[in-house]
């Protein structure tokens, strides 16, 4: 997410100084490579990129065929095999053995529901949408329908009204784009037909939340990391000399005040992260009841395990006894064990594990993984 958000910025930016230019998606992957399906890189007509889609070294080759993109205002689909040898006779020389397929479209600010359009769309609120970008592998040099529809989670899907996509297709990636809701996983689909296409069905979800609470000095890193990541902070202290934003200028939000004051104020959904670390005991417990029933996927808390315990043991006498289900998503000791000892390096394990349960994973030494660093996108191949 803040990959988009940045491109859009430097869109709106290229805007105003009457600047043209093209959007690179990577939208199929085959074997292994360093970006996956859904990274993006916006390139002016002056060689300007904002974004990624390679680790550096697919970004050459792809400015120079954006700019004949933006030339002759026609998109066009890429494709760098990295499975050959002698890749590095190209520029290339990725060694990531794997074949990368690049769409490479024009961007007219003046088309209603153009595909930054459509980027920008999926920031409107906290909800999963669906951005689906068609395309054709047959023909790669043939001009491509490109991102063209976004579907968000309640309403009517947007389309870009300069794209025809035949209502037989369109019914068939209504069906498909209900089970990415369903799954919340992004998949690569294949229609046959008279003219086959291939469409990237992408689930863009919104970015983390921290939900912060605590504002002392050792809650400065886990800011700034937050900020890298492109991750959303809400700060909750009942300390408003220390919860302030020349502190926190990139916090979101600030509520200060007792926790009864701040807890209906808190917004938690599939995608929140909730920290205390006020480092007073009763304004941590006090919290952890406004949560409760715990249906947020991470709730760390800071101190040994003998402060949880001891937080548990003052909710029971309450009569709040907490689900098996509830106990799995609270960590304290929160962080993972990489043996931190310094403020920022504690900071480091909070989010590298906060990251991990987010995303489903657990945390372990890659090396020691079975099969490829990421799952392949699901592949559905249906008939016309």
């Amino acid at each position: 997410m803040k990959e988009i958000k940045e491109i859009i910025k430097a869109f709106d930016l290229s805007v105003k100084s009457n600047e043209q230019v093209a959007l690179a998606t990577v939208v199929q992957v085959e074997g292994s490579s360093y970006r996956r399906p859904g990274a993006r890189m916006l390139v002016t007509e002056n060689g300007h990129l904002t974004g990624a889609i390679s680790g550096g070294c697919l970004e050459g080759d792809a400015l120079r065929k954006a700019q004949m993109v933006i030339f002759q205002k026609k998109s066009m689909l890429v494709t760098y095999d990295t499975t050959d040898d002698d890749d590095a006779k190209f520029g290339v020389g990725l060694g990531c053995n794997g074949i990368i397929h690049v769409l490479i479209e024009p961007i007219d600010p003046h088309q209603e529901n153009h595909p930054i359009s459509l980027l920008n769309q999926c920031l409107a609120d906290r909800y999963d949408k669906i951005l689906v970008t068609v395309f054709d592998l047959n023909n790669k040099r043939s001009e491509q329908k490109g991102t063209c529809i976004l579907y968000p989670f309640q309403g009517q899907r947007v389309i870009n009204e300069k794209i025809i996509l035949s209502k037989i297709l369109l019914d068939k990636l209504d069906m498909d784009v209900q089970e990415a809701f369903r799954t919340k996983k992004s998949s690569i689909a294949a229609y046959a037909g008279s003219s086959p296409l291939e469409a990237f069905i992408e689930i863009v979800q919104a970015p983390i939340s921290l939900l912060l609470v605590g504002a002392g000095n050792d809650t400065l890193p886990l800011v700034s990391f937050a900020e890298i990541l492109g991750w959303e902070v809400i700060m909750v202290d009942g300390r408003s000399n220390l919860a302030t934003s020349s502190r926190f200028p990139t916090a979101k939000q600030f509520l200060i005040g007792k926790p009864e004051e701040v807890i209906p104020y808190l917004k938690l959904d599939s995608r929140t992260a909730v920290v205390l670390m006020t480092h007073n005991f009763n304004y941590d417990l006090a919290i952890m009841k406004g949560l409760i029933p715990i249906q947020i996927p991470y709730l760390g808390v800071l101190g040994p395990k003998k402060k949880l315990e001891k937080m548990l043991e003052n909710l029971g006498q309450q009569g709040l006894i907490l689900s098996e289900g509830e106990m799995s998503k609270i960590f304290g000791p929160m962080g993972l064990n990489i043996g931190a000892e310094a403020p920022e390096e504690i900071a480091l394990s909070i989010m590298a594990e906060i990251k991990a349960v987010i995303s489903g994973e657990k945390g372990t030494f890659l090396k020691d993984k079975i099969g490829p660093i990421h799952a392949a996108e699901k592949k559905k191949f249906l008939k016309a």
